[in-house]
């Protein structure tokens, strides 16, 4: 592959709990991450969006899987994305998978927001540490769910809606 290239593709993803959330669409990421392009000469291959999909895992995701495929054949030598938490997902096994692939196939990973840019050791390194808070946040969340919502049922609130046929007794 010849190194002085630089043809890349483009993901945007945004699940619609994002995009409530945080308020960033995929045209305002596809926007920003073309004048990305253009500021760094990079020449765009093609723009992979999956909209409304989680990042729960890389399977469900077809532009993903789209984009991987094309890096594997050689028509990318970079993966733009607006931010590290639209291409990875929280699971520190998917990310070195992911980064696994992209030094297989000389690939480079660059998110904007984030500053991540893989085609250093310190990129890298500094992806992995991102994931792992990533990571760590996801399963503080989880335990405080649990406890909270522990706590919810020994005071008789019981979370949900009641089945039918059944009373709340309280």
């Amino acid at each position: 592959m010849n190194k002085e290239r630089k043809v890349e593709g483009i993901y945007i993803r945004v699940s619609t709990e994002d995009q409530a959330r945080e308020g960033f669409s995929l045209g305002e990421q596809k926007e920003k991450l073309i004048q990305l392009c253009k500021f760094k000469e990079y020449e765009v291959f093609k723009v992979y969006e999956d909209a409304g999909i989680s990042a729960k895992d890389m399977e469900h995701r077809p532009a993903f899987k789209e984009m991987l495929a094309d890096m594997k054949e050689g028509k990318i030598d970079y993966i733009v994305a607006y931010k590290l938490d639209r291409v990875t997902t929280r699971s520190i096994r998917d990310l070195e998978e992911l980064i696994s692939q992209l030094e297989q196939y000389n690939t480079y990973l660059v998110c904007d927001r984030d500053d991540v840019n893989t085609s250093t050791a310190n990129g890298r390194f500094f992806v992995r540490m991102l994931t792992v808070l990533s990571q760590l946040e996801i399963e503080i969340v989880s335990e405080r769910t649990k406890f909270g919502l522990n706590g919810a049922i020994k005071s008789g609130h019981l979370p949900g809606t009641i089945p039918l046929g059944y009373k709340k007794r309280w």
